[in-house]
């Protein structure tokens, strides 16, 4: 994983829960660039939480929440202009509480075969 961060620091940010040296979880923001629009003209970007992970006798306990909220934070200090996830059904619940909504728009396309 320090292999990947320090490869995509353009794109990517890692924040890591530990205690006592030990890691508890992690989880990443994905950035992507935006070109300017006649309305938003200037740099842009969004972000996708991506990857959060948390060791499975801690799941329940609050750590992938507060790592959510790291990452929302970065997202923050970045001036992101909108942070996406695409849950599991076990996360659904977390994103919710943490101001994630519906997308009423996403549309998406697998590859062809």
């Amino acid at each position: 994983m320090t292999a990947f961060a320090a490869a995509h620091t353009d794109t990517h940010r890692c924040v890591v829960a530990e205690r006592a040296g030990v890691v508890l979880g992690m989880a990443w923001l994905g950035l992507v660039a935006r070109p300017p629009t006649p309305d938003r003209p200037g740099s842009r970007q969004t972000a996708d939480v991506q990857t959060v992970y948390v060791h499975p006798d801690l799941r329940g306990s609050g750590v992938a929440g507060r790592l959510v909220t790291a990452l929302l934070d970065v997202a923050d200090e970045l001036g992101v202009e909108r942070t996406s996830v695409h849950s599991s059904v076990d996360g659904e619940r977390l994103y919710r509480r943490l101001g994630f909504g519906d997308a009423r728009l996403l549309l998406q396309r697998p590859p062809e075969d």
